[in-house]
């Protein structure tokens, strides 16, 4: 028990926290991430094969939908890693195969899905699946916003814009205003006529510049006629040459075994063959020695190898998802600017200021969207070609320029990143330059540094000097504030801050003993809860909490079901109690506790209900006296509830109750007359008949003086507390009492 109660928790603490745990955990997540999740991928994508796979076809037919398909047009679902004969009696080749296949499919999964987003996006058959509905909500948006009498209403504002600009001298800006209204006015019937049809068409503006970005990506390839579609293909083709056809063949014979023609036939009529004894036999058969012998014994370093291509093979999916969001969100915004230019052209377009300029950026937005799908394929493009080029001068040196391929792609997403922003810091300021030109500011803002109404901070210049201060300690506050300098700094959360190490071990102090507060928590709350119900229930027999007998008796339930009594307070005034009654009968409670008999042959019901008694007449001045009354109230009704009667039809001696009565308002009376035998010889009813009759004439005088506190009731209340002290035997010699069972 020592050990459970000392030892135990200090040693699980340096348990939790100690290097060697963390240490294990790290190592824990990076097999997983290695050899487990791409296990993962690679099941959910081969899931399918085990159903009904056989020789011929494709291995790995969760990929097969996706139709992508090397220069020699094997489909990457197909590809093998081809091994010699596995059984139980080689157990190191068979270890070693399964850890393999894991890593293969893995691998194979994330190379075709990569290549397939790539493709995916620059074929724009996503975005036919919902041009239909596209097409329909602009109609009847346009039917319900261009109406005859909006454009009424419009060119009427408008007009009066010119009238003002007149009238204030302005005559540039007025016949600029009439100028953009008749432009908007012109325009506006073709554009509503088939709002979306430039950005959904097979020759809308997004179409037009895929075409001019894949013609350029073709030049630089060398092909002078391309087909958009076919090239989108090619372009497949030679990712997947590039990071999977070449490297799986290092991966699995430690060179590629595509530098010989004969070899590059039998390794593709193998895989498309489905049999890895076919490849194997295929490799010797045309002069591959070297690629037959690593086939049929697997290594460790092969495991290794494949380690290095997941992660290179992860970063191309990193690439080609960033690439492929960047082409999509294109397409969505100009398809977004389409919706918001009906605006325009119904109604805003003829407005002076930034429902104008509202307009203008929208379709320079459109515009501009074009030439970002026409960048995004030549960066493309330009990278394949790059790409291509590496792997062309390697001569054989594959997985040194898959390293360099991994680097290079990291890169490119960050260019890519620059790119983009260069994008859109060009629209903002063709926009604004519109914009101004349109509100006759063109001259007054030839600096630069003027923004057009409705751009916001799209036309802003230079930051402000001396803010390159702010600006560093900002980066260094970000930096600061990251999750990952975190992870860096060992999980300590703003190492750059002081006391960081003591706010780490407060916080892992927390978490360890979070669950056990929150229970904590949960329950105080629910003993709260039924503390108040308690409280509230007793005190509605009694006036409620707005009565001070119904606070006194609340806290006498509350003491009796044992409430601490630093939580007494709380509850009563939670549960409509004032602090003056809470505070009156804590006080008369406190009197009635220390002035009661402390006799052990005492029965302490009967003493609480003398000492309230008393406690009342020693206070009739006192600005409690209300709760002294309740208090010698809640006190009887306890003392009558304590106080056992006698059995219905049980036998009675009236004679010796009526003796009693007639002594028992003197203690000395009541000794003569009645000796200790005869108490005794009386039976259990009679006396307990005698009790509970005290009892609730004690009973009914406390209520009386508490409904009506005068010196009539309280000497009446006084006499029944001196009859009950009378009747009470303090000594066993004196015989049994009313209230002795």
């Amino acid at each position: 028990m020592r050990a459970l109660r000392g030892g135990g928790p200090n040693r699980w603490p340096r348990l939790e926290t100690g290097p060697w745990r963390r240490r294990a955990v790290w190592i824990a997540l990076i097999i997983f991430a290695l050899f487990v999740f791409p296990g993962f991928v690679g099941a959910l994508a081969a899931a399918q094969d085990a159903a009904g796979g056989t020789a011929g076809t494709s291995q790995i037919d969760g990929l097969s939908w996706m139709n992508i398909h090397d220069s020699s047009g094997i489909a990457l679902s197909d590809y093998r890693f081809a091994t010699g004969d596995e059984s139980l009696f080689k157990p190191r080749a068979t270890i070693l195969w399964a850890v393999l296949g894991f890593e293969f499919i893995g691998y194979i999964a994330i190379v075709t899905t990569a290549i397939w987003l790539i493709g995916y996006a620059l074929s724009f058959r996503w975005l036919d699946m919902f041009s239909a509905a596209l097409h329909g909500v602009a109609d009847a948006m346009t039917a319900q916003i261009a109406t005859p009498i909006m454009l009424v209403t419009a060119a009427s504002i408008g007009a009066v814009c010119v009238g003002w600009f007149i009238a204030r001298g302005y005559h540039a800006k007025a016949t600029m205003q009439v100028v953009t209204m008749v432009g908007v006015a012109l325009l506006g019937p073709l554009f509503l006529a088939e709002p979306l049809a430039d950005v959904l068409s097979s020759h809308g503006l997004l179409a037009q510049g895929r075409d001019l970005g894949i013609s350029v990506a073709a030049g630089l390839n060398g092909d002078a006629d391309p087909n958009p579609t076919q090239l989108v293909a090619t372009m497949q083709s030679d990712l997947a040459d590039n990071f999977a056809r070449q490297p799986l063949q290092v991966w699995n014979f430690g060179h590629t075994v595509d530098q010989r023609p004969a070899c590059r036939s039998a390794w593709s009529a193998g895989v498309a063959a489905g049999d890895d004894a076919r490849v194997i036999s295929g490799l010797k058969s045309c002069g591959d020695a070297a690629a037959h012998a690593k086939a049929e014994n697997p290594s460790m370093g092969q495991v290794a190898t494949g380690l290095m291509l997941l992660t290179c093979g992860g970063i191309l999916l990193v690439f080609a998802m960033y690439l492929g969001l960047k082409v999509i969100k294109a397409a969505l915004d100009t398809i977004y600017h389409g919706f918001m230019s009906i605006f325009g052209f119904a109604a805003g377009g003829f407005v002076y200021g930034p429902t104008q300029t509202f307009l203008v950026r929208n379709i320079v937005d459109s515009f501009v969207a074009a030439a970002r799908m026409t960048a995004y394929t030549i960066f493309l493009g330009v990278y394949i070609l790059f790409m291509g080029n590496l792997f062309a001068q390697a001569r054989g040196q594959v997985m040194a320029v898959i390293i360099i391929a991994g680097t290079v792609e990291i890169v490119a997403v960050f260019q890519l990143k620059r790119l983009s922003s260069g994008l859109s810091r060009g629209n903002d300021w063709i926009a604004n330059r519109f914009g101004l030109a349109i509100q006759g500011q063109g001259k007054s803002a030839s600096g630069g540094s003027a923004t057009a109404l409705g751009m916001g901070g799209g036309g802003a210049g230079k930051s402000a000097p001396g803010m390159g201060l702010v600006s560093t300690l900002t980066t260094l506050n970000a930096v600061n504030s990251s999750p990952v300098t975190a992870w860096l700094a060992g999980g300590r959360v703003n190492p750059l801050n002081p006391l960081s190490s003591t706010r780490r071990r407060i916080e892992r102090s927390t978490r360890r003993i979070l669950t056990s507060r929150e229970e904590g928590y949960i329950e105080h709350q629910l003993a709260r809860t039924n503390w108040r119900s308690v409280a509230v229930d007793a005190a509605a027999p009694m006036g409620g909490m707005r009565t001070q007998l119904g606070v006194s008796r609340a806290l006498k339930v509350l003491r009796d079901n044992k409430v601490p009594d630093s939580r007494i307070h709380a509850v009563l005034l939670s549960s409509g109690a004032t602090h003056e009654r809470v505070t009156h009968a804590f006080t008369a409670y406190s009197v009635q506790e220390s002035t009661a008999s402390q006799n052990p042959y005492s029965f302490a019901p009967l003493q609480k209900a003398i000492a309230a008694a008393w406690a009342v007449d020693n206070h009739v001045h006192h600005e409690a006296h209300d709760a002294f009354a309740a208090q010698a109230v809640i006190a009887a009704d306890s003392f009558v509830r304590h106080s056992n009667a006698p059995a219905p039809g049980a036998a009675i001696d009236h004679g010796f109750v009526q003796r009693v009565e007639q002594n028992w308002h003197s203690d000395r009376a009541l000794r003569a007359a009645i000796t200790p035998d005869e108490w005794d010889g009386a039976g259990r009813d009679t006396r307990w008949a005698i009790g509970h009759r005290v009892a609730t004439l004690h009973q009914q005088a406390a209520r009386t003086y508490y409904e009506n506190p005068n010196d009539i009731n309280r000497e009446a209340l006084m006499r029944s507390a001196r009859r009950v002290a009378n009747l009470d035997h303090l000594d066993p010699e004196g015989g049994l009492d009313p209230w002795n069972p």
